[in-house]
C-alpha cells in the first residue's frame, strides 16, 4: 500500500484531537501520533480581499524549470507569489520566506520541477482543510525529495486561508504535500517539542478564495485508504511562480 499522509479529527467534550500523520500499513486508515488541541479560536486571519479565481487565469506565470536556482524574493524585494491553477479555478498564493525560508525554498523547488502539475486534492474536509500535492490523477503517490526541517516554531498561525506543510508523525518529515486551512486551526500551531511541535505555515491565499471554497464544498467519498477523496477529481493542473 502507499505511504499515506492522513488527518484525524476526534471531537469529545469540546476538545478536538487532530493529527496530520503518515503511516505505512497494509490496512486502511491507520493513524499515528495524535496532537491534543484546544477549541478553535474565532480569530480570523488578516488577508487581502478575495479575488475572483477566474481573473487569475490571465496572470502570466514564469516557467522556471527544475534547473534554475531558487530565489526567495522577487527582483523588487517582495515576497514571491505562485498561482495554483486547478480544475475549479485559480488560487493566488503569497509565500512567506522571511518566516519559513527552508519550507518556501523546498516548495519552490517542487514548483520549478513542475512536480505539482496534474496532481490532485486528495483529502477534502469541509470543516478543517483541503490537502493535496502528492497524488497523481490516478491516485498514485509521487516520489519526493528528502524531508525538510519543520519550521512550525516561526510564530505563524494556522488561520483560515493559510498554507501549511503536511507531514507524518515525525516532526521533520514534510516533503511535498501541503494543505490549505479552510477555518482557523490554531490547534495545529507550535506549542512545544515532539507531538506538540505543530505544522509549519509558509504561505497564505491572497486571491481566489472563492476557488478554495468550491474545493472545500466538493462532495467526497472513500476509496481505499483515501477517506475524503472528492467524488469528482479536483486536479491541480499546474503551479507556477509569477514574475
Amino acid at each position: 500500500m502507499h505511504r499515506k499522509l492522513l488527518l484525524t479529527a476526534a471531537l469529545a467534550a469540546g476538545t478536538l484531537a487532530l493529527a496530520l500523520v503518515g503511516c505505512t500499513s497494509k490496512t486502511d486508515d491507520h493513524y499515528e501520533g495524535k496532537v491534543k488541541a484546544n477549541p478553535p479560536s474565532s480569530m480570523s486571519p488578516g488577508a487581502t480581499a478575495a479575488t475572483d479565481g477566474k481573473n487569475l487565469r490571465r496572470v502570466t506565470p514564469r516557467d522556471t524549470g527544475g534547473k534554475r536556482p531558487v530565489t526567495l524574493v522577487t527582483p523588487d524585494g517582495k515576497n514571491p507569489r505562485v498561482v495554483i491553477k486547478t480544475s475549479l479555478g485559480s488560487i493566488l498564493v503569497e509565500l512567506l520566506p522571511g518566516k519559513a525560508p527552508i519550507t518556501v525554498k523546498n516548495f519552490l523547488r517542487y514548483v520549478n520541477d513542475k512536480f505539482y502539475d496534474n496532481t490532485i486534492f486528495h483529502r477534502v474536509m469541509a470543516n478543517f482543510m483541503i490537502q493535496g500535492g502528492g497524488f497523481t490523477t490516478d491516485r498514485q503517490k509521487k516520489p519526493t525529495r528528502a524531508p525538510i526541517k519543520n519550521e512550525a516554531d516561526n510564530k505563524l498561525s494556522n488561520t483560515r486561508y493559510t498554507l501549511a506543510m503536511a507531514r507524518t508523525s515525525a516532526v521533520n518529515s514534510a516533503t511535498a504535500q501541503f494543505f490549505i486551512n479552510v477555518k482557523n486551526n490554531q490547534r495545529l500551531d507550535h506549542k512545544g517539542p515532539g507531538r506538540q511541535f505543530g505544522y509549519c505555515v509558509f504561505a497564505r491565499v491572497v486571491g481566489g478564495k472563492d476557488v478554495v471554497e468550491k474545493i472545500r464544498n466538493t462532495p467526497t467519498r472513500r476509496e481505499g485508504s483515501l477517506t475524503h477523496l472528492p467524488e469528482k477529481p479536483v486536479v491541480i493542473l499546474q503551479v507556477r511562480r509569477l514574475k
